[in-house]
């Protein structure tokens, strides 16, 4: 651990810290940031020094052994598996004579899910948070990198990095919100009517080849069916990125340290699953994450996706689905646009100057396209059966 500023410490790992510790700040809300998420991706190899994603985890002790806040913190040698593109900048700074890398990312390595990046205790007052702010920027400066960057952060937090001098940049992601259904057939009757048909076709048809459908969680999670899954993740990896970020080993590591907290959504033929999603369970939020098929059947994806996530939260009694990042398409089937926030800070003056014009800009053409996408939105109005 290095001292940095407020008496702050930086963990190389988030095993040096124990884990009732940080999750005393972490909270049980968010899945992502508890120390069973993140000490299996650094245990697995996935998120390494080696793989370009070197903890730098920022931690305020409380004197008695705990810690009054933290902010999961790495030192990124590249921009893979973040979900905010800055490959644009990377590239201009390199023209312009700079280094952009290494720099400092603030969030869950490989995940677009909004969650809170300044942690807190219970009971902290709210200068807790502004003093994991400074710590990183001391941390930037020390560094000597090229930028911080905090992604995929609720709003209010954006806000507060805002007034430490960071850029903010919004961003679209599409969710789907639960309003009191006891069904699926109760969300259904809110769509317009050429909707609510397209979705039953989908429906059916997905699962018109004799497939069937498991909810799979704690206990069920069984090694061959991680095998089975990770075959999947490799096939959708290959396709999307050249090299998946996740090994086989995290997933293990996963289902054994909070197996209760995830869900498996596997599609079954002739008994042999075919097809799944891994979602991670929050206290009120589905988060669909990783897909993956090795046979593909049409709208097969949307079923095991998209609505049967929507099954779940409706059984469950949770408030929205949030089913990963990008995908306009979600909009046919129910999921609505949604503001995602991340914050920026870059040492460069000149350069932090016209990024700052750059992401006015960017703000403008994000809030218009929200604006259109709620236009098109797939609910009946009232004349519409």
């Amino acid at each position: 651990m290095d001292d940095i500023a407020f008496e702050a410490q930086i963990l190389a790992r988030i095993d040096d810290l124990d884990a009732a510790a940080w999750d005393a700040c972490a909270g049980t809300d968010n899945p992502f940031v508890s120390h069973a998420f993140l000490g299996a991706l650094e245990r697995s190899g996935s998120a390494t020094a080696e793989t370009g994603w070197a903890p730098q985890h920022v931690v305020l002790p409380d004197g008695a052994g705990g810690i009054r806040g933290a902010m999961p913190l790495y030192l990124k040698g590249h921009s893979q598996g973040e979900y905010v593109f800055d490959y644009a900048w990377a590239d201009a700074y390199a023209r312009a004579g700079g280094r952009y890398y290494p720099k400092l990312q603030a969030c869950v390595p490989f995940t677009p899910a909004t969650g809170p990046r300044l942690l807190t205790r219970p009971g902290e007052p709210g200068d807790t948070a502004d003093q994991l702010i400074a710590a990183a920027l001391t941390l930037a400066r020390r560094r000597g990198v090229s930028s911080l960057h905090v992604t995929f952060a609720p709003e209010d937090q954006a806000r507060r990095l805002e007034r430490h001098g960071l850029l903010l940049r919004t961003d679209q992601q599409f969710h789907w919100h639960n309003r009191g259904y006891a069904a699926f057939d109760d969300f259904l009757a809110q769509l317009a009517s050429r909707k609510r048909k397209q979705v039953r076709k989908e429906r059916r048809e997905a699962l018109s080849a004799g497939i069937e459908i498991d909810w799979l969680t704690g206990a069920d999670l069984t090694e061959a069916v991680w095998d089975r899954f990770f075959d999947f993740y490799q096939d959708t990896g290959m396709r999307k990125w050249g090299r998946p970020y996740l090994s086989r080993a995290f997933f293990s590591m996963v289902g054994e340290a909070m197996g209760e907290r995830l869900v498996l959504v596997m599609a079954r033929r002739d008994g042999r699953y075919i097809a799944g999603a891994l979602n991670a369970l929050g206290a009120d939020t589905l988060y669909g994450r990783y897909w993956g098929a090795t046979e593909h059947h049409p709208h097969l994806h949307f079923e095991v996706c998209y609505y049967q996530a929507i099954d779940f939260a409706i059984a469950h009694g949770l408030d929205r689905v949030e089913a990963g990042a990008q995908g306009p398409h979600k909009l046919a089937r129910g999921y609505e646009p949604n503001t995602t926030w991340s914050a920026h800070w870059l040492a460069d003056p000149g350069f932090h100057e016209a990024v700052e014009h750059y992401l006015s800009r960017e703000r403008r053409v994000i809030s218009a396209e929200a604006a259109l996408f709620a236009e098109h939105l797939p609910f009946r109005h009232d004349a519409d059966g």
